[in-house]
This record gives C-alpha cells, sequence and structure tokens, in this order.
C-alpha cells in the first residue's frame, strides 16, 4: 500500500515540526519545506528541502524543481510571520512582509504545485482566528489581522478553483500555541499538530472551502 506523501511548508520549528513528527509517526511519508532546517527537523529523518523561502518566487520555484515527478496527497501551507503593531505603530512595510509570507506564500505554493495534485489531495492553508471579521473584538495586530483574513479569501478562492479537479480545501486555526509566535504562551505544539491533522484527515468534499478551529469547530469569516 501506497504511503501518503505530506508536504509542510515551515517545517523546521513550531507546530510545522510537530506536525512533521507527528505524520512521520504513523508512517507518512514527509516532505518538510523550510528556509533552514534545524536540528530537530533533521533528527526526525524526514525528507527535506531547505532553502524555500514561500515569500519569493524563486523559493517556491526551487521547491517545485525538488519535487519534480512526485505526487502530494497533502499540501500544508503552514509557514507564516506575526509582526505586532497596533494603530499607533504601523509600519507598512512589515505589513507588506506579513502579507507576501502569509497571505501570497499559500497562494504561491499551492499554484507552484498544482501539477503534483490529483483527485482526491489535500490542501490545508493553517491561517488564524484573527483573520475572522465577525470575531474580531479587540483590534490591533493590523498587519497580521489583514494578512489572514486575506488567507482565507485565498483559501477560498482555491476551494472554488481546485474542486472540479476533485482537490479539497481547508482553511485551519491552530489555537494559541506556544512557539516563537507567542513568546512560549498558550497549548502545546503538539497538540495543536494534532488538532490539526485530525481536521486534515477529516476533509472531504463536503468540508472544503470552509474555516476549522483546530479542536473541531467551524469558525466565523
Amino acid at each position: 500500500m501506497r504511503m501518503t506523501t505530506f508536504v509542510v511548508t515551515g517545517a523546521n520549528r513550531g507546530i510545522g515540526l510537530e506536525i512533521c513528527r507527528k505524520l512521520q509517526q504513523r508512517g507518512d511519508h514527509v516532505i518538510a519545506v523550510c528556509r533552514t532546517a534545524s536540528q530537530e527537523l533533521e533528527m526526525l529523518g524526514v525528507q527535506i528541502v531547505s532553502d524555500v523561502d514561500v515569500a519569493t518566487s524563486a523559493g517556491v520555484a526551487r521547491l517545485a524543481a525538488a519535487l519534480a515527478g512526485q505526487s502530494i496527497d497533502v499540501l500544508i501551507n503552514n509557514a507564516g510571520i506575526l509582526r505586532r503593531d497596533d494603530l499607533e505603530t504601523l509600519d507598512y512595510e512589515s505589513m507588506v512582509e506579513q502579507y507576501q509570507v502569509n497571505s501570497l506564500g499559500p497562494l504561491r505554493v499551492t499554484r507552484a504545485l498544482l501539477s503534483h495534485l490529483s483527485k482526491g489531495s489535500k490542501v490545508a492553508i493553517v491561517t488564524s482566528r484573527v483573520g475572522s471579521i465577525e470575531d474580531n473584538e479587540s483590534g490591533d495586530n493590523y498587519g497580521y489581522r489583514m494578512s489572514k483574513a486575506a488567507a482565507n479569501m485565498a483559501g477560498v478562492n482555491l476551494h472554488h478553483d481546485l474542486a472540479p479537479r476533485g482537490v479539497f480545501v481547508i482553511l485551519l486555526h491552530p489555537g494559541y500555541v506556544a512557539t516563537d509566535m507567542t513568546s512560549g504562551n498558550g497549548i502545546p505544539p503538539g497538540q495543536a499538530a494534532q488538532g490539526l491533522i485530525e481536521r486534515i484527515d477529516a476533509l472531504d468534499a463536503d468540508s472544503s472551502g470552509t474555516f476549522w478551529h483546530a479542536e473541531g469547530h467551524r469558525l466565523p469569516w
């Protein structure tokens, strides 16, 4: 029986690293994508494609070239960055940087790897509930919130465009996770990773194009 092949971006640390760890442990074929491989990632024994910056077309082209001829069952667009701001400290260049990684990154990667996807393949975008307009009750973090809202729109667009090919798309919020992005506050990355994997495993034609919390409930747009 052929192993399920997963491609995971932002795989060198945090949630991405734990996703790779759990998939490898259950026997899946994991292709870990990152800019620079960490020692922890190298120790997993998964296939690593490094020197890939999802914010650049050249970086994504290197990824596509490295995966020539490989079929992908599940693409997990996990790479993301957070640059905190508020109305008084807005930095427009920083906002653009977040758009490049958080919004355009998943779109660049998915488009570059379209030929590797086939009927039944799945595309997941790890976004955030802070990109929900309806759920916004606190303001601040303009760049991050706006970039994640744009990522959600990209995911819904991809759902519509890829549905005729039989490819399913899901938008996922991992929860508030203890990573470098949150200064170590939140739930363990392994717990978040497990929830994300469960949501991806359950993804089908009926749930494609929807927005889910890793804990298993739908989120508002």
